[in-house]
């Protein structure tokens, strides 16, 4: 965790609070230049400004995308790519958990829409600025433990029921780690690593803010944000050999993605044709 990354370029989603912001100055305090994607520029200008004085290193950026829309998130793949600077490590972070449906001006579930759709067309879209930094680029998705209760399902946008936004959440971060199995299993000769993790339960203001009774109740007694960055920041600083290709990990190591009894294990078969629509619907 003491590695220094001077020269290495890093884009970390959803990086104006909580693990996002952890991630960012984690990684720039070890000599990273930092591109914080954020979807408000006053905040995310804020932010940045802090992680510059924290950290006392000046490469960090702002680049205002909103990840809920792939317009958006075309125009910062374009806008970026025209830098021709290698990626070396995309953090996806950014994630959201809505109580309610609410679509997008797409017309997209907006769960989905961050959480899955805006994850694919992100890491899709890097790729090729991610092989310029071959052998050592890597992705980094944070998923969540959340996933364990919930197989892979085709109805991605939860329009067969009432909706249930932990339960849509759960569905999402599911997807995030059979995409990053598929990823890793398509892109082995690219020099790209790809994998996910959990980052623990951590008091940050997406979890106040979509779970408030959880977040008061265990008041205190949840990660810091600074905690469940760790693992990512680790993830990052490994030498790929010591990884495992389409891993998802807890607290700096290897854990399971399915659980004994919760009927999860055969579900990982659909990815196949999620990807296909994820790229169909991204337009990609």
């Amino acid at each position: 965790m003491q590695i220094q990354i001077e020269g290495k370029n890093c884009i970390v989603t959803g990086a104006n609070s909580g693990i996002g912001y952890a991630t960012a100055e984690g990684l720039a305090s070890r000599g990273a230049t930092v591109f914080m994607v954020c979807r408000n520029k006053e905040r995310g200008e804020a932010a940045a400004s802090e992680i510059q004085s924290a950290t006392g290193n000046k490469n960090v950026f702002l680049e205002v995308c909103d990840i809920s829309s792939i317009g958006d998130i075309k125009s910062f793949a374009s806008r970026f790519s025209s830098k021709d600077v290698p990626v070396h490590v995309l953090v996806n972070n950014a994630g959201v958990l809505e109580n309610n449906r609410l679509i997008t001006s797409e017309g997209y579930e907006m769960s989905f829409a961050v959480n899955v759709l805006g994850t694919y067309a992100m890491t899709e879209l890097m790729l090729p600025l991610l092989e310029k930094a071959a052998p050592d680029a890597r992705v980094v998705t944070v998923a969540s433990g959340g996933m364990y209760t919930a197989p892979l399902m085709e109805d991605l946008q939860f329009s067969d029921n009432k909706f249930v936004g932990v339960e849509q959440y759960a569905r999402n971060k599911r997807v995030q780690v059979a995409l990053t199995e598929k990823w890793a299993d398509m892109y082995k000769d690219k020099g790209v690593g790809f994998y996910s993790m959990h980052p623990g339960w951590a008091e940050t203001p997406g979890v106040a803010k979509s779970m408030p009774g959880f977040s008061k109740s265990l008041s205190g007694k949840l990660r810091t944000s600074e905690e469940g960055a760790d693992t990512v920041i680790w993830l990052a600083l490994q030498p790929k050999e010591k990884l495992v290709p389409g891993g998802f990990y807890f607290d700096r190591a290897e854990a399971p993605k399915h659980l004994p009894f919760a009927a999860t294990m055969g579900s990982h078969t659909a990815i196949d044709s999620i990807a296909h629509n994820l790229r169909n619907s991204s337009r990609l």
